[in-house]
């Protein structure tokens, strides 16, 4: 009589633990759902102000913003996503970075000391220099003969005023034409090479000052 007593205790027992297992399982699902369908966001607009709402209203969206759970508490954070325009400047700035180390390693790599440079800096500008010098010369070449091909022309129709006077030759204006157009080119030309004369000593400069930086750097 008392064994089966035992057993029907032992029996009510179980399924108590059963339901109470059951109950668990069921409170903490319940939770869950709870945690999972209350979300409150928290974000701060242009003028600093926080907003809070269920949602985050769409000209917020890419801002950064918090997730809060039904008691305040912070749960998540959604980073603000950036603009193309963020974008772009990231890549130039990691392409600017990039090329500043591939030249500093140049510098390091080509040169032994700052005299080096300042030794090829001045062989650059002579170089630069005679051919300014050679450019020069010849624009003043041009422009003797094109005031005599000028004043040869003031004997023809329609520069001279001489009554019946010939027409200028086809070899003259031909001549005029290409000589006018030649020290045209070479004008232009000149131009360029001194801005080449100056760019170069700029690029050297500040190579100079990049590579005492770097030295100095490395040797302290």
């Amino acid at each position: 009589m008392l064994t089966n007593r035992l057993k029907v205790r032992r029996s009510l027992a179980a399924l108590v633990s059963f339901a109470a297992l059951g109950l668990l399982g069921a409170l903490q699902l319940a939770a869950a759902a709870s945690d999972d369908a209350v979300r409150v966001y928290r974000w701060v607009d242009a003028q600093g102000i926080v907003h809070y709402g269920d949602s985050v209203p769409p000209q917020f969206a890419d801002d950064a913003h918090d997730v809060l759970n039904d008691q305040g508490v912070q749960i998540g954070h959604v980073a603000a996503q950036e603009s193309a325009a963020q974008l772009s400047a990231q890549a130039q700035a990691a392409q600017a970075a990039a090329q500043q180390a591939q030249h500093d390693k140049f510098l390091l790599t080509t040169y032994a000391s700052a005299q080096e440079i300042e030794q090829l800096r001045d062989e650059r500008l002579d170089q630069i220099d005679g051919q300014i010098k050679a450019s020069s010369s010849y624009i003043d070449s041009l422009t003797l003969r094109l005031d005599a091909l000028e004043e040869r022309a003031l004997h023809f129709a329609p520069y001279s005023s001489a009554p019946g006077a010939p027409p200028m030759p086809d070899e003259l204006v031909e001549d005029l034409v290409h000589t006018m157009k030649e020290a045209r080119q070479q004008r232009s030309e000149l131009e360029t090479k001194q801005q080449e004369q100056i760019n170069l000593r700029i690029q050297f400069a500040s190579d100079l000052e990049r590579y005492r930086e770097l030295t100095s750097h490395s040797s302290s």
